[in-house]
């Protein structure tokens, strides 16, 4: 374990420390005050030892847990909130509270009715509940149990986490156990308050106080957060955390003039299954031409890429090149094999696919990007990286003088559909990656009602209606409407679900379109050149949208 790891973890602390005091914690604490002082004086640390093994481990599990068990993404919030009603219920009516900690108490060898069983449910429930009030180090900590890519690094990141947030919380715990004792004779009467008290906080996280809070009071943590989370040192050690750096150092060139040779390919790791082949290996592939291909099938710079990359297997095959496409998703439903077969064949695709859901290639090879090609030589070494669209014909020369092929040749003839003008960035509708939003505040996980701004700013989104605003994605409720101010000649956007889609421009209606089968990219507007405009959809309810893209 060397020093700037060690200085990781009590970056982790401090950031623990930090969240545990910043104002979306504000309706937790009423709950850790009346819980401390529902029971002896171990109780606090029998809530905070609940809170830290729970945050801790669904923090690093709770992506798998409700994948496997093919449960609702807030599924975990909301049992968490019905339990802390059962435990205010218990203060108010002693005898329930008895029946539900005898399992507990049996546990840790105490009587019922005493400090621990109950405690430690308790913060079993807060550690659920708490799970949202994070920075950058939960950040990347939930980005690596995402990918399910968490070592004993991660775990290690985790637990300090948590062991600093749960120190102040502790504080609070401990008062309520203080204050209480010190009311000992009324303690019958103390307790049921207390019990209310819990009620009321379980009541105002229902109606999701826990984000608003963040709103409504000023963020007073940013100053301490951009000295621990947002340094230096934090950055540096936190990409580090997610994932290697490329292994691939240039080095004197090879014997094709031009080419550097970057060093020995890595294999295919962890690929869950293939695609129009028998699983590949580069070993296997020694003496060919391969070419890596990372991409995604709703991603619209990687569609933009597929007609090259099909000219070129299909110009190319027989003379040694093999293109190997490392499906890497970035929505959940990309995950989900039978789509992506899907949609290779409605996209034509031939070539080998590789579902890479863990993301063990992409990070074997330290990539960062969709699309991002590899061009690797007959001997297994890596002679050129491309990351993003654009100059294909520079691709295809390299893959010609890789096979040995005329210089002087006719290359192969796609049209190059890459934007050669400005337009509106990529846009990511889910909370998770929202940027230019100008509507009212986002209630993330939960549906709410948004209103749009009387203004919206160039290449600006907001929401109107009825929405769920989730980490990827946004589904429509009830009159569910989405403006953006856009520049470019065409407007896409990854759509799921099924219903109807009105297309408005600048107040005028355009088209419906009816949205139904498997998760994919819709082409909404098509122009001969590039426009400016302010774009309307209208939604009916249960339609997910994910991300525009614009060419």
């Amino acid at each position: 374990m060397d020093g700037h790891f060690i200085l990781l973890l009590g970056i982790a602390v401090g950031a623990g420390i930090i969240t545990a005091i910043s104002p979306c914690v504000f309706p937790v604490l009423p709950i850790l005050f009346a819980g401390g002082g529902s029971g002896g004086r171990r109780r606090p640390f029998a809530i905070i030892a609940g809170l830290v093994t729970s945050f801790a481990t669904f923090t690093l599990f709770a992506t798998w847990i409700l994948r496997q068990l093919h449960l609702p993404q807030d599924f975990l919030r909301n049992l968490a909130i019905a339990l802390l009603f059962l435990l205010a219920a218990t203060l108010v009516f002693p005898q329930l509270g008895m029946l539900l900690e005898r399992p507990l108490a049996a546990l840790s060898r105490r009587r019922p009715g005493r400090d621990l069983g109950g405690g430690f449910l308790l913060g079993a429930t807060l550690g659920l509940v708490f799970v949202p009030c994070a920075g950058p180090v939960l950040a990347a900590i939930t980005a690596n149990a995402a990918r399910v890519q968490f070592g004993w690094k991660t775990v290690l990141v985790t637990v300090a986490y948590s062991l600093g947030a749960a120190g102040p919380m502790l504080a609070v715990a401990a008062l309520g156990e203080d204050v209480t004792r010190r009311l000992r004779a009324n303690a019958a009467h103390v307790r049921t308050a207390l019990g209310v008290v819990m009620a009321l906080a379980a009541l105002a996280i229902v109606f999701d106080a826990d984000r608003k809070l963040q709103t409504w009071f000023p963020n007073y943590t940013n100053f301490f957060q951009s000295r621990v989370e947002h340094n230096s040192v934090a950055r540096k050690e936190l990409v580090k955390l997610q994932g290697s750096k490329s292994p691939f150092a240039p080095s004197k060139a090879g014997p094709l003039a031009g080419l550097e040779d970057l060093g020995a390919a890595p294999g295919f790791a962890g690929i869950e299954s293939w695609l129009n082949s028998k699983p590949l290996t580069l070993a296997g592939l020694r003496g060919k031409v391969v070419l890596v291909d990372f991409w995604t099938y709703s991603c619209i710079n990687c569609l933009r890429t597929l007609p090259h990359l099909e000219a070129w297997d299909a110009r190319y095959r027989r003379a040694g090149l093999v293109i190997v496409g490392v499906h890497t998703p970035e929505f959940a439903f990309e995950h989900v094999v039978s789509n992506v077969r899907a949609a290779t064949r409605r996209l034509g695709v031939r070539y080998p696919v590789a579902i890479d859901n863990g993301y063990k290639t992409w990070d074997a090879y330290g990539n960062d990007a969709w699309p991002a090609e590899y061009l690797i030589d007959r001997s297994g070494h890596v002679r050129e990286i491309k990351k993003g669209e654009g100059d294909y014909g520079g691709t295809e020369r390299t893959i010609r003088a890789l096979l040995g092929e005329p210089a002087g040749a006719q290359l192969a003839s796609v049209k190059d559909e890459t934007p050669q003008h400005l337009t509106t960035p990529e846009s990511y509708l889910g909370w998770q990656r929202l940027q230019r939003y100008a509507g009212s505040p986002v209630t993330p996980d939960r549906e709410a009602r948004y209103s749009f701004p009387k203004a919206l700013p160039p290449d600006s989104i907001a929401y109107a209606g009825g929405w769920m605003v989730e980490g990827q994605r946004i589904v429509a409720g009830r009159g569910a409407r989405l403006r953006l101010r856009f520049f470019a000649q065409n407007v896409y956007l990854v759509l799921g679900g099924r219903g109807l889609l009105e297309v408005r421009v600048n107040g005028k209606p355009v088209r419906t379109v009816r949205i139904g089968g498997i998760s994919r990219l819709y082409t909404l507007l098509r122009y001969k050149a590039e426009r400016e405009g302010l774009l309307e959809l209208r939604f009916t309810p249960g339609i997910s949208a994910y991300a525009f893209t614009f060419g």
